[in-house]
């Protein structure tokens, strides 16, 4: 056989194995865990001293371990030799130190957790990506073998089990088959709460339906209106009404209250019809769309635009695309963003899952069904806190046969909605994986290149401290790439309950607010600023009266926009 004719067919011979191998990871490991795992141990392999220096470090510390854990049988008072983290609750209750039975299996799992947690960050050799995803998937698998996930290792579960002769094990194998059915582990009571009669429970209309969302319009609260509408963009990831779980907790209840016209966006939950739907149709039969309402309703030519998560990164990129289409007529006074991610080079926990085969992955799920189902989306959320929102509803719901307590915002988060393929590929590729948005030009939306520097007007943002999925310090590189004056507010406490944070007596949070200064960084403008105790609510409400005009008498619906039935509408409960 001639050679080249042989060297021909090696090529090809490789690069069929190339594919196959390629086609059984994403089958068997799309998001790379197999392959990470397998460059940690080689760089081991290929460092025998170091290896050689951390198994000496483990099996000191086992014996340690097991000397103190026979002394304990022998009366020593606990000291824990690993203690747990201060904020881990798996090992709260006193019988983990008290036995000296289920404080040795506490211990030795502290150990093995600690030395293996511990190697990974020092294997030599990885770049820091790869070490954030062993780490995250190695998380994982440490948190499903916790002691307390399972029965004979979980000294509550079994006590709990001999106290009620079996009847909190016969409830919780309901509450587990419950769950099968539903395809999720429940976090919160779900017959305890309907929207539109406990939750959303504002007084408004829906005053436009299209194929993408329904425009609620709220009633007034008070005798005249600021002129100036304010259009709220909520997070289609979601549902609109976390922004009015309840008189108490809702910010539209807020603002309707404090004399503001209030427009929301209540988006299409969207099936494999809405395939096609993209990121494109989001702006102008979205955000233009709503825009275009408020404005007919209210007879003013602009509004004030808000933008919360995913539907803030929607409202800033309207911005950019509309101060290119219509520079100087762009029918917005002013935008407020919360915890809104523009610049997705470092976009938190979420990278993880951001890399080309897992986006490849979800792609094949979204080529197979027309959208992304909202359970796996949430299911890559909890994942990211797995011991809170995973393995404690199981231990509890299932191990311990308890009913989740009623949270409304839990009930929130369970009840999720679907991403349109074409809209969530651009939004993961374009945003997330090649961050086009920052790079001025690099990304074309409904004819137009979009450039943040081109946005002039006003801004107030807000973002949260301990916000794992939209990092505090990455949302405020906005401030260096808007040509307009910006406000930045950061709040204590998470995504949610960092926004969701009503003024009264209960309020237990506090936040930072003041005008960056170009070229500063995030630790420096918050070096220079004064901690407030108190929501942020009426601090923003006193930036927002200036920019919403004269007062008006209040108008619900027009001729044009009538009321088509009263809020929440019909999309919210799809």
């Amino acid at each position: 056989m001639p050679e080249k004719v042989v060297t021909q067919f090696a090529a090809e011979q490789q690069q069929r194995n190339q594919t196959l191998q390629h086609q059984m990871r994403q089958l068997f490991d799309p998001f790379g865990l197999w392959a990470t795992t397998q460059q940690a141990h080689q760089a081991w392999l290929a460092h025998p001293q170091q290896l050689l220096e951390v198994c000496g470090t483990y099996n000191r510390d086992l014996i340690r371990l097991l000397g103190f854990a026979t002394r304990r049988y022998w009366g020593e008072p606990d000291t824990d030799v690993i203690p747990p983290h201060p904020e881990d609750p798996r090992f709260a209750d006193p019988v983990w130190c008290d036995s000296p039975y289920w404080d040795s299996i506490k211990e030795l799992y502290l150990l093995n957790t600690r030395w293996l947690q511990n190697c990974l960050y020092a294997t030599p050799g990885l770049n820091e990506q790869q070490r954030s995803i062993s780490a995250f998937w190695l998380r994982q698998w440490l948190n499903a073998l916790a002691p307390t996930n399972f029965l004979l290792t979980n000294p509550n579960a079994l006590a709990t089990a001999l106290e009620t002769r079996g009847e909190s094990l016969a409830k919780g194998w309901q509450n587990f088959l419950a769950d099968m059915a539903r395809g999720d582990i429940s976090m919160t009571d779900l017959s305890a709460f309907k929207v539109g009669e406990n939750l959303a429970t504002t007084r408004g209309a829906v005053v436009y339906r299209g194929k993408l969302l329904e425009v609620l319009h709220f009633e007034a609260n008070t005798p005249s209106v600021h002129k100036v509408p304010l259009v709220l963009v909520s997070p289609w990831i979601n549902k609109y009404y976390v922004l009015d779980l309840n008189p108490q907790k809702s910010m539209i209840q807020y603002l309707v209250d404090q004399g503001f016209s209030v427009f929301v966006t209540s988006w299409k939950n969207p099936d494999a019809s809405m395939s096609e739907v993209g990121l494109d149709d989001y702006l102008t039969d979205g955000v233009a769309q709503i825009i275009d309402v408020a404005c007919e309703i209210s007879g003013s030519d602009k509004v004030n635009l808000l933008g919360y998560c995913i539907g803030g990164t929607l409202v800033t990129t309207y911005l950019a695309w509309a101060n290119r289409a219509q520079p100087g007529k762009v029918p917005v006074q002013s935008a407020t963003l919360l915890t809104t991610l523009t610049d997705f080079a470092r976009p938190g926990d979420i990278e993880v899952f951001i890399d080309e085969d897992g986006l490849d992955y979800i792609d094949r799920i979204m080529e197979n069904k027309g959208y992304l189902d909202g359970k796996d989306m949430a299911a890559s959320f909890r994942l990211l806190r797995s011991n809170s929102l995973i393995w404690n509803y199981w231990a509890s719901n299932y191990l311990l046969g308890e009913t989740p307590m009623a949270f409304d915002v839990l009930y929130w988060n369970m009840d999720t909605t679907r991403m349109p393929k074409c809209m969530h590929h651009t939004y993961l590729r374009e945003l997330y994986w090649h961050n086009k948005l920052v790079q001025p030009d690099a990304l074309t939306l409904a004819g137009q290149p979009i450039d943040l520097g081109l946005i002039t007007q006003p801004i107030y943002m807000v973002s949260a401290e301990e916000d794992h999925i939209a990092p505090w310090k990455q949302t405020y590189t906005l401030v260096e790439r808007v040509a307009g004056p910006v406000q930045f507010t950061l709040s204590t406490s998470g995504h949610i309950i960092g926004i969701i944070n009503p003024p009264g007596p209960k309020c237990k949070r506090s936040y930072w607010q003041g005008t960056p200064t170009k070229g500063a960084g995030a630790e420096d403008w918050l070096a220079a600023q004064t901690q407030v105790a108190g929501s942020w609510w009426p601090n923003w409400v006193e930036w927002l009266r200036p920019q919403s005009g004269n007062q008006v008498k209040p108008k619900l619906s027009s001729r044009k926009h009538a009321k088509l039935c009263a809020a929440p509408g019909t999309y919210v409960l799809e």
